[in-house]
């Protein structure tokens, strides 16, 4: 029995089961490689897999999450049938009694409100897109289309935690402190998972979100994402105080560190050392965040290429771009979030604000890869944590209307990293209500991302509470072979 252990109360006992796979994680303070094997594929320094479980290319993902779920039939889901049903009620043969949210269930009616939007197809593979998505309409042949997504949280607080997390309750690790628990960090003097926020210019209805969203839960606390602030200095007291020089610094964590080392030798907590790297960590970026930051290096016609929002910190564009250089410095997840997509009215005057936001940054990201080689090797995803009624929510005319939350089907699209360009996965019924072939649920696009990646989701597991916990949990979970190319 170890020092630690003995000091442990039975609380703290019990609620770090699995314990000893932390030290594991920590295999960075040492300096150790790990190298894939058999050229399976790329995991880096502290990563819990010796090597990836598929031969994969996959290094880095971006995940554009667009928070309070985008109408996919605004967007991506044509149904022209629709403008026949203009304010008629949804046939309850389409609804079939399926739960509604409290905003809408006591509606005296469901009035429905087709797309006022025009649509055409775009790619060798005839994508469908709607006129407010014009530049992800230029790189149809990049985008892998699933249409069938699914979910049972119908809130967004459980909806977003599903999705992020594999869960509707929260407290377990996210997709990228996964990714950074199975992989390992692939750079010396960055986090291996960075979170920014953008701030949408539209703010009618922004949703509440949270660190909880990019907790390592019970993985070690390393692998948590490092939040990247929209104003002001990226990183909090990421500048020395004034009068505070480099070299005291240095001395000030060097004296900490063998604080912090008497420490571990006592009890024997694994989170202590967690708390050497971070500082560690800290202290490179200072040096190495400021010139990540610095866009004054990037040539003029990328600059254009993101839009004229770019260089405007906190700005979707602006977060994109960052995005790009911090997976061309070796981050291995980058979550981006960009609010105000939760249009329970007013929705054609305020998705024209989300589709500018977005939309340009979106195809200069993916061309911007793809012209640096990168492509291949990262993995971009967008989407939201469910979709939108066709119905309307409040007054309906034929320019104006709100929907309300949909988890029965909702459209997300992927590009690069392996995802199969040119696609469309899964169809809905002509109400973009209920799937009618080929469904995809939150636990099958994980199981999918993690084979991208070159991670069997069956055997990617973290010893907790007596359970070998996954990111999948213990339903089914199916990977979309479909999907990949």
């Amino acid at each position: 029995m170890t020092p630690f252990q003995l000091h442990q109360t039975r609380r703290h006992f019990f609620g770090s089961a699995g314990l000893s796979l932390g030290t594991a994680a920590l295999a960075t303070l040492m300096g150790r490689d790990a190298p894939a094997a058999d050229g399976k594929g790329t995991v880096g320094k502290a990563a819990a897999l010796p090597a990836t479980h598929f031969p994969s290319q996959v290094k880095s993902v971006i995940y554009l999450h667009m928070v309070g779920g985008p109408s996919q039939m605004d967007l991506f889901d044509y149904k022209p049938k629709m403008q026949e049903y203009f304010d008629k009620d949804l046939p309850e043969s389409v609804r079939m009694g399926q739960r509604l949210t409290t905003m809408t269930s006591g509606q005296a009616r469901f009035p429905i409100a087709p797309s006022k939007y025009s649509f055409k197809q775009y790619g060798k593979g005839g994508m469908w897109i709607s006129e407010m998505m014009p530049w992800k309409a230029k790189m149809a042949d990049d985008l892998c289309f699933i249409r069938s997504m699914h979910t049972e949280a119908i809130n967004h607080e459980p909806a977003i935690t599903y999705i992020q997390t594999g869960n509707q309750v929260t407290g377990r690790p996210c997709l990228g402190s996964w990714m950074s628990y199975g992989l390992g960090s692939l750079n010396q003097d960055l986090p291996t998972f960075v979170v920014m926020v953008a701030v949408p210019s539209n703010q009618e209805q922004v949703q509440a979100i949270s660190a909880r969203l990019w907790q390592s839960g019970y993985l070690p606390g390393e692998h948590a994402g490092v939040s990247f602030r929209a104003k002001g200095d990226p990183i909090l007291f990421i500048n020395d105080p004034p009068g505070v020089s480099r070299d005291v610094r240095r001395k000030t964590l060097d004296g900490l560190k063998q604080l912090n080392e008497l420490n571990h030798q006592q009890v024997g907590d694994p989170e202590t050392l967690t708390r050497i790297q971070q500082y560690e960590m800290a202290f490179k970026m200072q040096s190495s965040v400021p010139e990540l930051t610095d866009l004054s290096r990037e040539d003029a016609k990328t600059i254009d290429m993101y839009g004229p929002d770019v260089k405007k910190p906190g700005t979707f564009a602006n977060t994109a771009l960052t995005a790009r250089r911090l997976v061309e410095r070796g981050v291995r997840f980058v979550q981006v979030y960009h609010n105000n997509w939760d249009h329970h009215g007013n929705l054609p005057g305020r998705m024209k604000d989300q589709c500018k936001d977005v939309d340009q940054p979106c195809y200069a990201l993916v061309q911007d890869l793809k012209q640096r080689g990168l492509l291949d090797s990262t993995l971009v995803i967008w989407g939201g944590e469910f979709g939108r009624t066709i119905y309307t929510q409040g007054t309906l005319s034929k320019t104006n209307y709100g929907r309300d939350h949909h988890p029965r089907c909702f459209t997300m699209w992927m590009a690069g990293g392996g995802a199969k360009g040119g696609t469309a996965y899964g169809e809905t019924d002509e109400f973009s209500y209920n799937i009618v072939k080929d469904p995809v649920h939150i636990r099958d696009f994980h199981a999918t991302v993690l084979k991208l990646l070159g991670i069997d989701h069956e055997k990617f597991t973290y010893r907790y509470q007596g359970l070998d916990q996954k990111l999948t949990g213990v339903e089914e979970a199916k990977v979309i072979k479909e999907l990949i190319g």
